[in-house]
This record gives structure tokens, sequence and C-alpha cells, in this order.
């Protein structure tokens, strides 16, 4: 599988992505052979890039990830985790948590982007996974935080990378606004953009693409199915748009383009992946997988050409913004 190196930086990514939070029960269990079978099946598929956080189901994704990749050469893959959201022992548990993962919530998160809070939150990633380092580190959802972020987090990492113990350093969020002032403002190599540079939404061309191309910075792509609208050939009433049932229009929108798809000899959720990559700053699209048989078709979908005429006829139709970026000879 092509690899992409992120700007400025050692690391390279392969351009399809391992989101492991799926195996940390996101939704409903997902049992713990069918997260090994998923890992092995990605590795199996040239998939050398793996994403984890705490957050995802109170440790486990990372404990899962980790006992998956301990075996395996470490200097052929790239783990990246997140920081900002602190384990602590959760006083008065209910019994499941409630923060949509289907697991004890004997733990809870606790909100802390301090540089002390950072370098505890990475002692414990590491521990829980059983690796020796980790290559990306993100701020996670820093929507709320950003002095202490910018000020705090963000300088305890830039730290870290230069004195070698993290190979690049960003920030993840479900919005661009911010990621934008991470790439003009502070030392990210890196920002994980959740859902705004889609098929259906490209907003992330007025903010944060703009400054990875001006910084010479890199974006990971994730949530490019926008929870589930773009991910089957022919979408339908009630499925999800940003976690939330679809609107009629945004149902419509998503079928003329599944049409359009059609005709020139690919489908939507092929598209769906292989469009973040018409931008020159991005470098990877991460998915969640859950199981073996959702490996197969992610990696069988990214495989797929998808022409350049797609993106021609999409703009021209007004289904795509006019200044999308599109790139010659690109595929998913």
């Amino acid at each position: 599988m092509r690899r992409r190196k992120i700007h400025n930086t050692s690391v390279e990514l392969t351009e399809l992505g391992f989101g492991a939070s799926v195996i940390g029960n996101l939704y409903r269990v997902t049992p713990a052979e069918g997260a090994a079978a998923a890992i092995d099946a990605a590795w199996d598929a040239g998939i050398r890039y793996y994403d984890t956080a705490p957050h995802y189901g109170l440790g486990l994704s990372e404990q899962r990830l980790g006992a998956a990749l301990r075996e395996r050469p470490r200097d052929e893959y790239v783990i990246s985790s997140k920081v900002g959201r602190l384990l602590v022992p959760n006083e008065h548990p209910q019994g499941v948590d409630t923060d949509g993962f289907a697991v004890p919530d004997d733990l809870r998160r606790q909100w802390d982007f301090s540089r002390d809070g950072v370098l505890r939150s990475i002692e414990a990633t590491l521990e829980r996974t059983g690796l020796d380092r980790l290559d990306v580190v993100y701020l996670h959802d820093p929507d709320d935080h950003w002095q202490q972020a910018a000020d705090e987090a963000m300088p305890a990492l830039a730290d870290l990378r230069d004195q070698g113990v993290i190979g690049a350093i960003g920030a993840g969020m479900n919005q661009s606004a911010m990621l934008a002032r991470f790439l003009r403002e502070t030392a990210a190599d890196i920002v994980m953009l959740a859902g705004r540079y889609t098929l259906l939404d490209q907003s992330s061309l007025d903010d944060v693409l703009p400054a990875a191309l001006e910084h010479g910075k890199s974006v990971v792509a994730v949530g490019v199915f926008n929870s589930g609208l773009l991910s089957r050939d022919r979408p339908a009433e009630g499925m999800k748009y940003d976690y939330q049932d679809a609107s009629p229009e945004l149902v419509n929108r998503a079928r003329a383009i599944a049409d359009a798809c059609e005709q020139h000899g690919t489908t939507l959720p092929a598209a769906a992946m292989a469009f973040p990559f018409s931008h020159p700053s991005t470098v990877n699209v991460t998915l969640g997988m859950r199981d073996r048989t959702q490996v197969t078709r992610n990696v069988e979908l990214h495989g797929r050409a998808v022409p350049q005429a797609l993106w021609d006829d999409l703009r021209d139709q007004g289904l795509i913004r006019a200044d999308v970026p599109v790139r010659s000879g690109l595929q998913g």
C-alpha cells in the first residue's frame, strides 16, 4: 500500500489507516476475537497506520490494539494516540459508560491539557498498549480548551518531538476553524480532520486546508462517510449524517452524487474515500474498522480507480465546490 510522508517529518503513513474507536466497543460490543481478526486483516492488507485514544472504550481500544501489534516489527508500523482526556477512577460508577462505549464505567474521563496531563496521558497509553513509543500524538477535541491546549499541551508535545520521543504532533477535531489555528499558530505538524472535507462538506477549504498548504503541514481525513450517508452505493432514508438523521435534502444530494459515480464506473463509497486526496495536504484517510469484513471492503474500495472526469462532472453539476483542487490521476 502506498505511503505518504507527514510534511517536514520522517513519519510515513499508509494512505489507508485503521481507526480503532470501534474496537473499543463504540455503540456496541465488539468481541475480542473479532477485534483481533480485524487488526490481523488490516496488517495482511498492508495497512501500517493505526489510530487510537484513551477515550475509546476507556482504554479498551488501546489495550486491544497494543496486544495485536506488540509482537509485530515495531519499525514497520505507525501508531497514533491522543491526549486531553485522562482516565481516572470513577467514584460513582453506574455500571456502563455513558459516553457511547459499551464498557464498564469503573474509570471516567477528566479533561486535562496541562503539560503534566500530557505526560501522564502518554505514559498511561504506553502502559495500556505495552508499546515502547508513540509515533504521532494528537490533542483530542480541545474545542473548549484552546488556551491551555495551545499554551501548555502543544509545547509539551513539541518538546517530546524535538527530543525524538515522538515523530509528529497535532490535533484532532470535528471542526476545522480551530484546527487552522493550530496549524498557523502552534508547532503542530498534522491535524486529524473529521467530516469537514467530504463529498458533502468542503467547509475546510475556507480555513484548515489553506493553512496546511501555506505552512507545509499535513492532514489526516476521518469521518469521510459523514456518519454513514456516504457509505452505501445507494443512500437511503433514515441514514445518519454527522451523528443525526440525514435531512431529505442531504439524502437527495448524496443520491445525485451516487448517480454521477455510477455513470463514471465507480461507487459512492469509493469516491468518498478517494475525495480527500483531491487536496495535496491530505496524506491519509483513516476509517473505523470493527471486523475482518469491514477491513476487506474498505481495502477493496481504496484500491478502486476513481476517474478524473467524475470530479469535473460533480463540479459542473454544483455537487462539490468549484474550488476543489482536483489532482490529475487521482485514485482511491
